[in-house]
Parts: structure tokens; C-alpha cells; sequence
């Protein structure tokens, strides 16, 4: 079998240097080129003809997001980013997902050496996803005004106004969980929901310091507020609540009202945040008022309990592989037989919406 082929670009050589070592420990993978700037990096990339970049944020003559830009309209390749845990780092490491990075590593600021030892194991987990994830090509400036023209009854990059859903549907909460991919995914998801949405609960698997920066970036484009989600906080409709980096979310009830629990206790499935944690908890405390979608990412988690909500009453959406950057966590919903509707990404919220607008105890099964 072939080994995964991976350029290292990053202006550190410690940081290439120790890159480069984790990478060639690996039976399945090799380093074939380390570059100082992207510059360096373009040629290398046209004669080595890579399966992966490694990718950092801060280098000299071209920083990394206009080289990803440019990347990914001329030659979309899968990319790690290597981002600082830092407020600053979050945000463009968010900007670079938007442009089509498949994932990124949370480069520690000091203890470099230490640190990226440490995450050895997590750093080639993401260079293997990466190398078999699906990749899209950035639209041009052009095509991205095109997407954006005015439509009869609407402004620029806005949908026409949508009628208030019915009040019983209110009673609802969406479940949302995702991995590799999920951030673009969940925008995709959220941004159609209407102010009077009911309340939509994500566990994105993320670490601590970029779920803040997420939340801020999606409460500026959508419709109803979204934050990170706080310990003891009542859910509330029109509102997204995301589980903070590293910490697991939970529903639980409070007399009339749901609430949410955010706790430290050990990770799930190897995740902290935890989709099956979510998940297991709306099948408990929500059984039929629970509307599960399961998005892009890698491995398994979400899946089971996703299955245990569909036998309390939820009704599932999963994403479908053609639009999944990994058809991990949706495929195994899928075999476990979680799904009542696998969809395109972007046909799970207009689908959604449509069944919040109808009949709430009329089921359509598809598959």
C-alpha cells in the first residue's frame, strides 16, 4: 500500500524538524518535503505532487490563508492547518476551514518540542483523514458574487422573509453533531434558520479556545443567537447553543424547562466533547421533541445513540457522502439505523424547516 506523501510548510525549522520526524515514524505516511514559506512550498508541491499539506497560519513573503486561497482555486489538495492557541489563531483557522482546509492542529505556543510530541497521535490521526477526505475547489471572487446576485423579493446574500413556524414547534430542540468538516457544515445548517427556530443544541468536535471564536463567527451570520452553551443555562427557542472545546454537553430537565450541562467528566469515544453524550441525553430527556442531525466527520461517535434517539421518537437527518468531507460519523448513523432521511448537506435545513412547518406528528420515511 501506498504511503500518504506530506509537505510540511511552516516558517519554524523546529517545527519542521519535528514535524517531519512524526510524520516519517509513521509505517503508512512519509515527509517528502519541508518548506520555509509557501513560495518554497509551490514548487514543491508541483514536483512532488503531495497527498497532503501541513500547513502553518504566520510565515514571511506569503501568509497562509493567501496561499490557501490560491491553493485551493488552482489546485485543491487536502490541508492541515497548524494554528496558536490563541484568539487571534481561532479566528483565521476558522477562515482557513471556510477556504476548504480539511482540519487543523492546535499549535502550543510554548513548549513547542513538548507539546507537539504530545500531539503525535493526533496530528497524523488528522493527516490520515485528510489524505482520504473530499475536497472542494474555492470559488473564484466572480463566482462568489454570482452566488450572491439579487433575487426578486430579497436583498444581496439574503433569503426572502420565511412565515413564523407554528408555535407547537417551538417545543422542539435540534440536535446537531459533527466532526471533520462540521464547521462549514453547521453554518450551512444554521444560517436558514428562522428567528423563531426552535433551539438547536451542536457538539462540533472542537479543543478549548476556538469554540468561542465559532460561535461569535456563526452569531453574526445567522438569524438566531448562538453561543457557547454555559452549565445550568435554560434552552431556549431561536437560540444555538455549542458545547465549549473540550468539555461535554448534555440536556437535562429542570422542572418545565430544558437545560444545559456542561461538565468536564472523562471523554467518550475517544471525544471530549462527546456527540454520543449529546445524543444519549436527548434520547432520555427529549425522546419525540428531538429533531437529531448527524453531520461530516470522522470515526463513529453519535452513531449508537443517535440509533437510541430514532427508538425514542426522534426523527434523524443524515448527511450524504457526496457532500461529506468524511463519511465517518453519517455512515455509521446510517448502519446503525439511525436515519430516516440521508440528504445532501444542503437539503437537511430546508427539509427541516418543511417538516417543522407541517404536521409535527407526520412522519416521512424515506429509506
Amino acid at each position: 500500500m501506498a504511503k500518504i506523501r506530506v509537505v510540511v510548510v511552516d516558517d519554524s525549522a523546529l517545527v519542521r524538524s519535528l514535524l517531519t520526524e512524526i510524520i516519517n515514524r509513521q509505517h503508512d505516511m512519509q515527509c517528502v518535503g519541508a518548506a520555509s514559506d509557501p513560495l518554497v512550498a509551490r514548487e514543491m508541491i508541483r514536483e512532488l505532487n503531495p497527498d497532503v499539506i501541513t500547513l502553518d497560519v504566520e510565515m514571511p513573503r506569503m501568509d497562509g490563508l493567501e496561499f490557501l486561497s490560491r491553493l485551493m482555486r488552482l489546485r485543491p489538495m487536502p490541508v492541515v492547518m497548524v494554528s496558536t492557541l490563541t484568539e487571534q489563531g481561532a479566528d483565521i483557522t476558522l477562515r482557513a476551514l471556510e477556504m476548504g482546509a480539511v482540519d487543523f492542529v492546535a499549535k502550543p505556543r510554548i513548549g513547542v518540542s513538548s507539546g507537539l510530541n504530545e500531539l503525535a497521535g493526533d496530528i497524523v490521526d488528522k493527516i490520515r483523514v485528510a489524505a482520504a477526505a473530499h475536497v472542494r475547489r474555492l470559488a473564484t471572487p466572480a463566482a462568489s458574487a454570482a452566488s450572491t446576485q439579487t433575487t426578486p423579493g430579497s436583498s444581496a446574500g439574503t433569503e426572502p422573509p420565511r412565515a413564523p413556524l407554528p408555535r407547537m414547534s417551538t417545543e422542539k430542540i435540534i440536535c446537531i453533531g459533527s466532526s471533520t468538516g462540521g464547521t462549514e457544515a453547521i453554518r450551512e445548517v444554521l444560517v436558514p434558520m428562522p428567528p423563531d427556530a426552535p433551539a438547536i443544541v451542536i457538539t462540533q468536535h472542537m479543543p478549548p479556545g476556538f469554540t468561542t471564536s465559532f460561535a461569535a463567527r456563526l452569531n453574526g451570520l445567522c438569524k438566531i443567537r448562538v453561543a457557547e452553551a454555559q452549565d445550568g443555562q435554560r434552552i431556549l427557542p431561536g437560540h444555538a447553543y455549542i458545547a465549549p472545546g473540550g468539555r461535554h454537553l448534555r440536556i437535562d430537565r429542570s422542572g418545565s424547562n430544558y437545560v444545559a450541562v456542561v461538565e468536564d467528566s472523562e471523554p467518550v469515544n475517544r471525544h471530549r466533547p462527546s456527540v454520543e453524550v449529546l445524543f444519549k441525553s436527548a434520547a432520555r430527556v427529549l425522546g419525540p421533541n428531538a429533531l437529531g442531525i448527524m453531520l461530516t466527520g470522522m470515526g463513529a461517535d453519535g452513531a449508537q445513540a443517535m440509533r437510541e434517539m430514532k427508538d425514542a421518537g426522534s426523527y434523524n437527518y443524515v448527511q450524504d457522502e457526496a457532500t461529506c468531507v468524511v463519511f465517518g460519523m453519517p455512515r455509521m448513523a446510517i448502519q446503525y439505523g439511525a436515519a430516516h432521511e440521508v440528504l445532501p448537506l444542503q437539503q437537511i435545513a430546508p427539509a427541516l424547516l418543511s417538516r417543522l412547518a407541517s404536521n409535527p406528528s407526520a412522519v416521512r420515511h424515506r429509506i
